[in-house]
């Protein structure tokens, strides 16, 4: 168990990495709190999890801002579609053992990291849908750069409550999952996807929160979510201003290793 500073440095790291690849930090701290807490439930843990997510991720989303790299249409069409699936996917984890939790959140962590290791490099695009159903966007941030890419509303919406169902069971808020559909199914540009992904994250994080409040898991984690809390609020200033000075490969690279070692070290927990 970590004392007050402990948890602080344990969101500062979590949170600085977590916008930086715009995932939340919640597939880093979720697993760390399992081990940490091991006789906790896998409700209470997401619903710290998810508490701190959506801390890091308003952090985050208000930093991406100024940088006017959110795509603000599709986000706010995603946003509603993820809301209610990030609802209904934190109150399912109360029915879920931790040993099969555990299990769960490894194999989908490692599909994750596979993905994107395999795809990550590509600049190719889905191209299965008819452009009918797309729309053209284009984005310029602070620093003038324009990305100019064709959004699927319709399929967008669809992933996003997909995601957010399974990210807001496994207390993961939704970026680990969400980045590489937008980026890579979708085919947005990796820094709007990683802006507009925490941008959508605040709000589908917020509602997993409040479910978790309603069934009273949340207030058992109140304390250490404040101090792990205070320390993402912190790190997410700091990802995100790493976060133009980073190939966006890189960000992926990154992503899908952590994911990997994260994913392997669960499974290996089971036994």
């Amino acid at each position: 168990m970590l004392p007050l500073l402990g948890l602080i440095a344990l969101g500062f790291a979590v949170g600085a990495f977590g916008t930086l690849v715009g995932a939340g930090g919640g597939f880093l701290l979720t697993p760390l709190l399992l081990l940490l807490y091991p006789l906790e439930s896998a409700a209470t843990i997401t619903s710290i999890s998810l508490a701190v997510a959506f801390l890091n991720a308003l952090s985050g989303s208000l930093a991406y801002a100024r940088m006017r790299r959110i795509d603000y249409r599709s986000g706010a069409l995603f946003t509603a579609a993820a809301i209610p699936g990030a609802a209904v996917g934190a109150l399912a984890t109360r029915w879920v053992p931790r040993d099969y939790f555990n299990g769960i959140f490894g194999a989908v962590l490692i599909a994750a990291a596979s993905y994107l290791l395999t795809r990550g490099d590509s600049d190719r695009r889905s191209g299965s849908l008819d452009e009918r159903s797309q729309t053209l966007r284009t984005v310029v941030d602070w620093q003038g750069t324009e990305f100019a890419y064709r959004s699927r509303p319709a399929a967008g919406a669809g992933l996003s409550f997909a995601v957010a169902l399974l990210a807001s069971f496994l207390g993961l808020g939704g970026g680990i999952i969400h980045v590489p559909v937008l980026s890579q199914v979708l085919g947005f540009p990796v820094q709007i996807a990683t802006a507009t992904s925490h941008f959508v994250l605040a709000f589908a994080a917020f509602a997993g929160t409040v479910a978790h409040i309603a069934t009273g898991e949340f207030a058992r984690g109140v304390h250490r979510t404040l101090a792990l809390g205070v320390g993402a609020l912190i790190g997410a200033q700091v990802g995100a201003m790493l976060s133009h000075r980073i190939d966006p490969k890189w960000i992926l690279r990154c992503l899908a290793a952590a994911l990997a070692l994260v994913g392997v070290r669960m499974l290996f927990s089971l036994s």
